[in-house]
């Protein structure tokens, strides 16, 4: 079954990160998501290495300047 496609550009600026991550505590293990945003999430992508290091993936399936989409998962043992 293909990851569900989340497209968090609607959802205001403050309010992403958590829900981002409630999204990710909910995936099971190999389980992942595409997140399509309108910018480089990097800030994110620290902040998931920082709460979850050795845990998470992290795929760019598309970087632009208006729409990025990555593929975040969860590993199914941490590395």
């Amino acid at each position: 079954m293909p990851p569900e496609v989340w497209d968090v550009r609607p959802i205001p600026h403050g309010q992403r990160h958590p829900r981002i991550f409630g999204r990710y505590r909910r995936l099971g293990p190999g389980e992942s998501f595409v997140l399509v945003n309108n910018h480089d999430p990097e800030p994110l992508r620290r902040e998931f290495g920082a709460t979850h290091p050795d845990a998470f993936t992290w795929d760019y399936l598309e970087s632009g300047p208006r729409r990025g989409r990555i593929r975040i998962g969860r590993l199914t043992t941490p590395a």
